[in-house]
């Protein structure tokens, strides 16, 4: 039976490859989307900026509640909860 099916599936062998493709594109870019380093990273640089002067108290604010909510949804996603 296993001999059999696998030619009757022969035609869809191109679409099962693409498939597989495409599933390990998605882990990668959700491996990449869900890192926390670069994140941390670019809170660094804004704390950095900050103490030079390069931006107020107000953007520090605002930018570093946006860094700090991509971390907490890193977090709750490395968790298993909801995306």
């Amino acid at each position: 039976m296993g001999l059999f099916t696998e030619i009757v599936m022969l035609p869809l062998a191109p679409v099962r490859g693409v498939s597989w493709v495409m599933d390990r594109v998605l882990e990668a870019a959700e491996d990449e989307y869900y890192d926390p380093a670069p994140i941390r990273l670019q809170l660094a640089e804004l704390e950095r900026q900050l103490i030079a002067g390069e931006i107020d108290e107000e953007t520090f604010d605002r930018i570093e509640d946006q860094l700090l909510d991509r971390l907490e949804e890193i977090r709750i996603h490395g968790q298993g909860g909801p995306p």
